[in-house]
């Protein structure tokens, strides 16, 4: 019996453009059943979704046959627009280019799951950037400061 057998868990960050503060408590959790709902719709598993007013966290179960910047090019695009035909926001919603994409061993997921849900309590110590740059480090990604954010 011929198949392809997987198991990939991706992390994916993603800021608002500016990493202005938009994303607001009242409609975080309408934003997070959207992505969910792509990640579904494209046969992908959310595991785990979270973030803060200025940034978003959220662990997929990928298949291989999965393009992951296309995946989050679709989930950028739409969830902009899904924010601003809402009108969730007085001013206008955009996520800033480029996204930090982790990987995890199945041994890691109940970890990586509690990290993104308590993302509130973890940011009370440390800032986006700092957690950010942390991931970037521990993974050993090379990366320019200057570039990191706009």
């Amino acid at each position: 019996m011929a198949g392809t057998f997987a198991q990939i868990y991706i992390q994916i960050v993603f800021a608002v453009k500016g990493r202005d503060n938009l994303i607001n408590a009242s409609w975080e959790e309408e934003l997070y059943k959207y992505i969910s709902g792509i990640v579904k719709n494209k046969e992908q598993k959310m595991l785990a979704i979270n973030g803060m007013p200025d940034h978003v966290h959220f662990l997929i179960g990928m298949k291989p046959s999965c393009c992951l910047s296309d995946l989050v090019r679709e989930i950028k695009k739409s969830s902009n627009e899904f924010v601003n035909e809402k009108k969730y926001s007085k001013f206008k919603f955009q996520w800033q280019e480029g996204y930090g994409a982790f990987s995890y061993g199945h041994s890691s997921l109940n970890e990586v799951i509690a990290y993104i849900n308590n993302q509130k309590q973890h940011h009370k110590k440390k800032t986006f950037k700092e957690e950010y740059k942390q991931f970037l480090e521990k993974f050993n990604i090379e990366y320019k400061e200057e570039y990191l954010f706009e």
